[in-house]
């Protein structure tokens, strides 16, 4: 088993930054995928951006893409989100994901574990 609890949400105006934190717990990740996702009021879940632990592979949705960054500490066990130049269509419930098959991991059915989410919010 693997826990995921995330954390760095919150309020910003237009074009600020967030980051994001999600820190797991459970086994070590170093064969694992990660990935965050986000799920807006009356949409699906969407895929943001993942990771693949071990080597540091990433990809991005292309509406992310040259503003998020994702990242991990191993020593910490702690993946990230940087968030620049936020616009108010990145308002969601921001979720943080694991998946032990490795690699990159784009969908969601192809998670295994989930954090709880939390709640990023750009005012139009």
């Amino acid at each position: 088993q693997v826990q995921l609890v995330e954390s760095g949400g919150g309020l910003v105006q237009t074009g600020g930054s967030l980051r994001l934190s999600c820190a797991a717990s459970g086994r070590t990740l170093l064969n694992y995928a990660m990935g965050w996702f986000r799920q807006a009021p009356g949409k699906e879940r969407e895929f943001v951006a993942a990771i693949r632990w071990i080597a540091g592979n990433q990809v991005y949705a292309d509406s992310v893409k040259g503003r998020f960054t994702i990242s991990r500490d191993n020593a910490k066990g702690t993946l990230y989100l940087q968030m620049n130049s936020l616009k108010p269509e990145d308002t969601a419930v921001y979720y943080c994901a694991a998946s032990p098959r490795g690699g990159v991991v784009v969908t969601a059915d192809g998670y295994n574990y989930w954090g709880q989410g939390t709640q990023v919010t750009v005012p139009s």
